[in-house]
């Protein structure tokens, strides 16, 4: 094929009067109406000088324009870096300077505060908003509704996802046309997908889950989606009676859990519920089961693969794993110190190997190698266990790795914004269960002598400096923090001490 990613993702429904998009207006997209959307933003980007593996870097609303600027990216050959939107603009300064992004695609409230960064930066701007206006729109409207697909290799570049490391340095994940297409085939098939499918879809749609899962898997089925800008309880009541099958976080289902409105006879037209990105409860999967009839699929997956293993569709789901490996997908459970892979049933670090695992860190050689072992096998950081039915169980991560919400959170981060306030000597961020978002975030502040620092001021600090996801729910002042021998902080003993402050009763 010319182009695999394309040809078969979108390509595959040209000239198809079928519905793609249902909007909240009421409104349907179809697939051909959509693939002219593709081909003009593809047009505009490559009048405006892109070439082939050049890189755009979009940090825009959730709309059907910007997944059609995803799409754009495919046929003309660019590296899509899709990027949250509650980054500041010190964050993507680094993500657009690290990728060498040619082009940067924002809100138009952005443009003021973005445009001197992409100037220094050598990029250009334009804008795409999330009612579909802006000037990438306007550049877009007037080109032709085909564009000749630019030819691409299995091996070629088509995303970059950054994922923090808890050192520093937020990494570019390369993911190659293979990867993203091989996952999207397996996902497909596995979760029984067709075009018959409509998918309620309040994700967003700038990192693994909501964008490489759910909507490459219905694209790749010919299915449609229920487009939702965000997750909003009444707009989920509402359509999901128009739906077949729902990917979401763990909270999108303790929120629903929570209304009385949410019940069996609401979802007796859907066939799968699928949860990720973050540990669902066992005590949720019960309410589910219960209030429903339906058992939640929980799988696991991450930035630098994609998904990796999966609860089948057929047989037990349950509760506290993720499934058995993904086919093609091979899992094992190695010692984190000599690598050897451990026997079953004991618990050690997680590693993967597949056609749906990255090329590598963009620019970081040290990193790749440290990571990605030459055999093909990803350390993926999580610790797990592989039980005596075969199923995988996570039960923590190497690095301290915070995951609230679905979002990745880095505890390192948040202390280097919080060390460099007044008053404080150090500080210790830790991840403590929560209800409704799986982990929240809690900085503990060991204050200088004689100093009392300013709590209010420390909040409003690490507001400005990241993005809202990753602000701690709350800080705490204590007189210092535990240390082992070797004066390493014991974060265990802090996560022990204050886990029940947000879910006792």
């Amino acid at each position: 094929m010319a182009n695999p990613l394309y040809d078969r993702l979108f390509g595959a429904h040209a000239g198809k009067d079928t519905p793609f998009l249902h909007l909240p207006d009421g409104t349907v997209l179809t697939h051909s109406a959509f693939l002219a959307k593709v081909a003009q933003i593809a047009h505009a980007m490559t009048a405006l000088g892109l070439k082939p593996g050049d890189r755009v870097a979009a940090q825009i609303a959730k709309s059907p324009e910007a997944l059609a600027l995803y799409g754009a990216c495919v046929q003309a050959g660019l590296v899509f870096l899709p990027l949250n939107t509650a980054y500041t603009v010190d964050e993507l300064t680094y993500f657009i300077d690290n990728s060498g992004a040619a082009l940067i695609v924002c809100d138009a409230k952005s443009e003021a505060t973005l445009a001197p960064v992409a100037a220094k930066l050598g990029a250009q701007v334009v804008t795409l908003n999330a009612d579909g206006s802006g000037s990438l729109s306007d550049r877009a409207s007037d080109q032709p509704e085909s564009f000749d697909t630019v030819a691409r290799s299995d091996e070629d570049l088509a995303a970059f996802l950054y994922t923090s490391g808890t050192t520093g340095r937020s990494k570019g994940a390369m993911l190659t046309q293979a990867n993203l297409l091989s996952n999207a085939v397996t996902l497909t098939q596995y979760w029984r997908f067709t075009d018959a499918d409509i998918l309620l879809h309040a994700l967003p749609i700038f990192h693994t889950h909501g964008l490489f899962v759910a909507s490459n898997v219905t694209l790749l089925a010919g299915g449609a989606m229920i487009f939702l800008p965000k997750f909003d309880l009444d707009d989920m009541i509402a359509w999901m009676p128009k739906a077949t099958a729902m990917m979401g976080v763990p909270t999108f289902y303790t929120r629903l859990l929570d209304d009385a409105r949410f019940t069996g006879e609401l979802t007796k037209h859907m066939r799968l519920f699928i949860s990720g990105s973050a540990p669902l409860l066992a005590e949720t999967h019960v309410q589910f089961e219960t209030r429903t009839g339906h058992r939640i699929l929980e799988r696991y997956g991450m930035t630098e693969t994609n998904m990796n293993t999966s609860n089948p569709y057929d047989g037990d789901r349950r509760a506290g794993t993720v499934g058995f490996p993904l086919p093609g997908v091979e899992l094992k459970v190695t010692d984190p110190d000599s690598g050897k892979t451990l026997p079953d049933g004991e618990v050690g670090q997680i590693e993967v190997r597949g056609p749906n695992v990255f090329k590598g860190y963009w620019q970081m050689p040290e990193k790749t190698a440290a990571e990605l072992r030459e055999d093909g096998f990803f350390i993926t950081g999580d610790l797990g266990k592989i039980d005596e039915d075969g199923y995988v169980h996570i039960v923590g991560r190497n690095k301290d790795l915070i995951i609230s919400g679905g979002y990745n959170i880095y505890p390192k981060e948040i202390e280097l914004v919080l060390d460099e306030q007044p008053g404080v000597l150090e500080s210790a961020v830790i991840g403590v269960p929560h209800p409704d978002f799986g982990e929240t975030v809690l900085g503990i502040i060991v204050p200088e002598k004689g100093s009392t620092p300013d709590l209010d001021a420390m909040m409003a600090a690490v507001s400005q400096a990241l993005a809202r996801f990753k602000h701690p729910r709350k800080l705490i002042l204590r007189d210092e923090l535990p240390r082992n021998t070797m004066g390493k902080v014991q974060k265990n003993i802090l996560r022990d001490e204050f886990g029940d402050m947000f879910t006792a009763s």
